[in-house]
């Protein structure tokens, strides 16, 4: 399941992908719209902010907007921001890998096989929704 964290991160990002490019939206708007606590959507964005998904201008005016076109932000990227690998096992994680301890080989684990198909089946659906996609309710 994801974490609220991430529904929160991507209903943020879904809001301001229909805003005005470049122009800057106020966190308690943000927050009162998609009824996300103002302190816990504060920590979110700078999140997305330090890894590359938005900017901030402060002052009169200011507030956070997309850095990039929403039809450049795969959802991919975003989940795997805020909420980590994808896969469901570190065996399996194309950006996490790690070897399971009580595993004795990988290439023998049918578990292994199983996660890989699922993550292979998630990754086509992420990998192919972009930020636009996903606010259009495509």
């Amino acid at each position: 399941m994801l974490s609220m964290k991430t529904k929160y991160g991507l209903k943020a990002l879904s809001y301001l992908a229909k805003q005005e490019p470049n122009c800057p939206v106020l966190i308690s708007d943000i927050s009162e719209s998609e009824n996300i606590s103002k302190k816990f959507l504060e920590s979110i964005l700078l999140l997305l902010k330090k890894n590359g998904f938005l900017a901030s201008k402060k002052g009169k005016g200011g507030g956070y907007y997309l850095l990039k076109s929403p039809k450049d932000i795969k959802i991919s990227s975003v989940i795997r921001v805020l909420e980590g690998p994808i896969a469901m096992l570190p065996c399996v994680s194309l950006n996490y890998y790690e070897r399971c301890d009580d595993c004795k080989s990988e290439e023998a684990c049918s578990l292994n096989r199983l996660m890989a198909e699922v993550r292979d089946s998630t990754l086509k659906i992420l990998e192919n929704k972009t930020l636009e996609n996903f606010h259009c309710g495509e």
